[in-house]
């Protein structure tokens, strides 16, 4: 309903805020006489949120760090991230009332994955994902905000204070940490091959913006290049229903990390498992976090109807909106939910929400039936007083929708989560496809498979790339140190 050409440089836009919110840096000149080679002890390809979690970890325990990033500055999809981080037993959970455990997480997690996930990544992911938070606490991050998001059993998922978009907090308590150790990160700067001999590797090859190549030769490498889901050919080739589908994925998602580690004889694992995410603007694939569902919102059609259990697992909700006309649907929440959650005040700025001071004046917009999104938000707030959805069976419904003003944003389906990827182990290994590690490959993030299964839960893959890039940086740390 608001132009697209309108979206699109509001989206631009708010890419550059973020890009000067976590800084951008030059790429590095090689320090060297011919300017072709460097060596160090790590080199890590990717600067997302796992790629700085391993670097800032192998910092720490005395070695020398090279951070490589294709893009013109770091974060990749863990700055557009806006839900939270899940853990569960965290000292803010404690502060706020909530009871959780690792347990329950980890049954959560298994659960929504439909029991694909590998057992024995789920319960490393699950078991660090307080000292996640902890860790990122202790670094200065603000994560002192819970909420819920779909398939959680309890309160876990956290975010900045007044529920913030968590990915920039992320990225700028990550970058902060690293300028602090002198973590050299080399922007603009594409890895192009990994260097490998009889399954040991030996560093990389990688290319400047100008197409100078630069060899780093190192004794462990680190990959958290991400997923695929920026590769449309890549999607299709795995599931040929992704056709035509958008993104909610950064530009620099193109499963380049996958490519090189199968050059060398990487395993991969679940590449089939594709996500899309339910709450994602058609015209631009900006994605709404789930947060707006869980702090009260419903999903309504062109009827003015409810057609799904808003909190159900992703993949749910998805087929549940591909199902209806026009394939999408209308996030609807009050002045309340507004108020619950400062990410919808970026959502305003864009110009993608459509306000009324009443529900009729919002449905005249919409052009929905008047009556029947009258009775369906007074039928929705029968079921908030009664605690009974009687529906869909939703079962955590924070609050009635009646405080005036009244908002909608049009959402569909985009692809959002790529599950599968490289095969590792609970040390973050990279195994090959005869089930051995390859000597000195680590892997973390998006660019691995197995932790999420079939379906990966809202909240799980930021604890994920925290977690799993900590141990990455750990056990390249020991395989250095034997």
């Amino acid at each position: 309903m608001m132009l697209k050409s309108k979206l699109l440089k509001l989206t631009m836009v708010i890419m550059l805020v973020g890009s000067l919110i976590v800084g951008c840096s030059s790429p590095a000149t090689p320090s060297t006489t011919n300017g072709d080679k460097i060596s160090t002890d790590v080199v890590v390809i990717g600067s997302g949120g796992a790629g700085l979690s391993a670097a800032i970890e192998a910092k720490n325990a005395g070695l020398e760090v090279i951070v490589v990033e294709k893009m013109a500055f770091v974060g990749g999809n863990t700055l557009r991230a806006t839900g939270g981080l899940n853990a569960a037993g965290t000292s803010v959970q404690e502060a706020l009332g909530i009871e959780d455990s690792a347990e329950v997480h980890y049954a959560d997690t298994m659960k929504g994955g439909y029991d694909k996930n590998d057992p024995e990544l789920v319960k490393a992911f699950t078991d660090n994902a307080a000292d996640a938070i902890e860790w990122l606490l202790s670094l200065g991050g603000d994560f002192n905000d819970v909420g819920k998001l779909a398939g959680s059993t309890n309160n876990r998922s956290h975010r900045p204070s007044g529920g913030a978009p968590v990915g920039p907090e992320v990225v700028k308590t990550l970058k902060t940490a690293t300028e602090q150790l002198g973590i050299q990160i080399m922007t603009e700067t594409t890895a192009i091959e990994i260097v490998a001999e009889n399954n040991v590797v030996s560093g990389i090859v990688a290319e400047d913006k100008d197409g100078k190549v630069i060899n780093i030769e190192a004794k462990a490498v680190i990959l958290a290049t991400g997923g695929f889901g920026a590769n449309a050919t890549m999607l299709v080739e795995w599931d040929s229903a992704l056709e035509g589908f958008g993104t909610t994925n950064q530009p620099g998602a193109t499963g380049d990390g996958i490519a090189m580690a199968t050059a060398i004889g990487a395993a991969l694992v679940d590449m089939e498992e594709i996500q899309t995410h339910p709450t994602a603007v058609p015209s631009n694939g900006y994605m709404i976090t789930e947060a707006v569902r869980g702090n009260g919102a419903i999903l309504i059609n062109r009827d003015g109807k409810r057609f799904v259990n808003e909190l159900a697992t992703r993949d749910v909700v998805s087929a549940a909106m591909l199902a209806q006309e026009g394939q999408t649907g209308f996030l609807f929440f009050d002045q309340s939910v507004t108020d619950s959650l400062k990410a919808i005040q970026d959502y305003i700025y864009q110009g993608i929400v459509i306000d009324g001071e009443t529900i009729d004046e919002l449905a005249g917009k919409l052009e929905i039936d008047t009556e029947a999104l009258v009775a369906t938000v007074q039928a929705y707030n029968g079921f908030v007083t009664s605690g009974v959805d009687g529906e869909f069976g939703r079962n955590d419904m924070p609050r009635s929708l009646k405080v005036s003003k009244f908002y909608a944003i049009e959402v569909g389906p985009a692809v959002h989560h790529t599950m599968g990827g490289i095969k590792i182990n609970n040390k973050a290994e990279v195994i090959n496809v005869e089930g051995s590690p390859i000597v000195g490959l680590f892997a973390a993030g998006e660019v691995t498979g197995g932790v999420h299964g079939g379906n990966r839960l809202g909240g799980n893959a930021l604890a994920d790339i925290v977690v799993f890039g900590r141990i990455a940086g750990k056990s390249a740390t020991e395989f250095l140190n034997n």
